[in-house]
């Protein structure tokens, strides 16, 4: 069993999601405007702490030409240009990286950032634009696999520890976090789909734990960014989260993996689809 010290950041980290799990909710589930405004703003401040994090002045040029990137991306997908705004996002990424004044943040930095935020603005947009109920159940299932991922490796973690899951790049990480993560995304996620979808449940679970995987990864990610910058967290916006970082980074992983996923099923159908509107039926 877990020592008690193991626990001592449930307390914020439940406060935060009583307020912030509802207003999600209440944006995704309303859809249109709600939906674009949340998805906007998530865009500029994960921008500007990504800028910040990796040495950036997030007013600065940089910082600037990576919010113009990412929300363009997003703005496009929101208004039903899904493939414009893929244009967009990888047309500004070459453009940073072709820059012959190399950014302050370094030479790759400001491209990779294009890339891991405004792809993931692009599909969490373009997820939701899906015909009829079909955007909604593909958003709350991407992020019901993402949450309980996240969660299930909290709990299983503290409560059974064990060997380190990656301990160069985050130590407080263990194999068994993993594994109730991957399991939680599995029920949770096939949950969702027996009631969104019903008769599709098997492929469901296959894309949960896929999901999970790629969210797992996303954490790690974060986790070995931080590290190379040597920060603990990417802001204190978000009480015993950290940043937007911080607690979307599993997100911004597996929201275009979803997307992709849902185009490729879509197009073997033999319909040019909206990203995502055969994501798991």
């Amino acid at each position: 069993m877990a020592a008690p010290g193991r626990w001592q950041d449930l307390g914020k980290r439940a406060a935060s999601a009583v307020v912030l799990l509802p207003l999600a909710i209440f944006c995704l589930w309303s859809g249109g405007t709600a939906w674009a405004v949340l998805v906007l703003l998530g865009m500029v401040g994960l921008a500007w702490e990504w800028t910040r994090l990796t040495g950036g002045e997030p007013r600065g040029p940089d910082g600037l030409m990576l919010q113009a990137a990412v929300l363009g991306g997003a703005g496009l997908a929101l208004l039903g240009h899904g493939g414009w705004g893929l244009i967009w996002v990888v047309g500004t990424a070459m453009a940073t990286l072709l820059r012959v004044d190399r950014p302050v943040i370094g030479r790759f930095w400001l491209p990779g950032g294009v890339l891991y935020i405004g792809l993931a603005g692009l599909a969490l947009a373009a997820l939701r634009q899906a015909p009829g109920g079909v955007g909604l159940a593909n958003v709350l299932f991407v992020l019901v696999v993402v949450w309980s991922s996240d969660i299930g490796a909290y709990v299983a973690g503290r409560w059974w520890g064990g060997a380190k899951l990656a301990p160069a790049i985050s130590p407080g990480k263990t194999r068994s976090g993993a594994v109730g993560g991957l399991l939680a995304a599995m029920l949770l996620g096939g949950a969702v789909a027996a009631v969104a979808a019903p008769g599709g449940l098997a492929l469901a679970v296959a894309l949960a734990a896929a999901l999970s995987i790629v969210s797992q990864a996303g954490d790690l990610f974060e986790s070995w960014v931080k590290r190379r910058f040597r920060v603990k967290d990417s802001s204190a916006l978000i009480p015993g989260h950290g940043g937007l970082l911080d607690r979307l980074d599993g997100l911004l992983w597996a929201a275009p993996v979803a997307a992709l996923l849902g185009l490729v099923q879509g197009l073997a159908a033999g319909r040019v689809a909206a990203l995502g509107e055969f994501l798991w039926r």
